[in-house]
């Protein structure tokens, strides 16, 4: 008797083990959105990531940037020789031709050192050296590849951004 009892109970608590079309939970009920995730690519995904190549004043640097719209937008820019400005002592930065998609991108990141970013309503792009704080309008586009380059950022004046074939 109780172990008729404990599959029943196995069966009606775990979903898709006997679940009909009408017993949907609320958040997959017919006529209600599904949720969708909002996370980007993770950076180690790089099956779909585009490899770049920074040169901060004269030194190469390796970024991955991730497969968001606004990283797959930038990556159309490249290459891209700018000249950098220190921003609130966290970041350089440097204004983009043009806008970039970030149609679908998470808003309100909060960056940490070594990653790229577009801050949309300036146009610019950004490149921590240390972490930021959050920050509306900001689309981060990817990440250094290795932490010892972060220092490289705090100084430099030029960067040139290729992509690495």
């Amino acid at each position: 008797m109780i172990t008729a009892v404990v599959g029943l109970l196995a069966l009606t608590a775990c979903p898709g083990s006997g679940q009909t079309a009408d017993q949907s939970s609320p958040a997959t009920a017919p006529g209600r959105p599904r949720a969708t995730s909002t996370q980007l690519t993770p950076p180690s995904d790089r099956s779909s990531a585009v490899r770049i190549q920074l040169t901060l004043d004269g030194h190469p640097v390796r970024a991955t940037l991730n497969d968001s719209p606004a990283a797959r937008d930038f990556a159309a820019l490249l290459p891209l020789s700018l000249g950098l400005s220190d921003f609130h002592r966290t970041e350089r930065i440097a204004d983009l031709p043009r806008k970039l998609d970030t149609s679908g991108d998470p808003d309100a990141p909060t960056p940490q050192a070594g990653e790229l970013a577009h801050y949309a309503p300036w146009r610019n792009l950004a490149l921590f050296y240390r972490d930021g704080e959050r920050s509306p309008g900001l689309v981060i586009l990817g990440h250094l590849d290795d932490s010892q380059d972060i220092n490289r950022l705090a100084t430099a004046d030029r960067v040139t951004i290729e992509p690495l074939t």
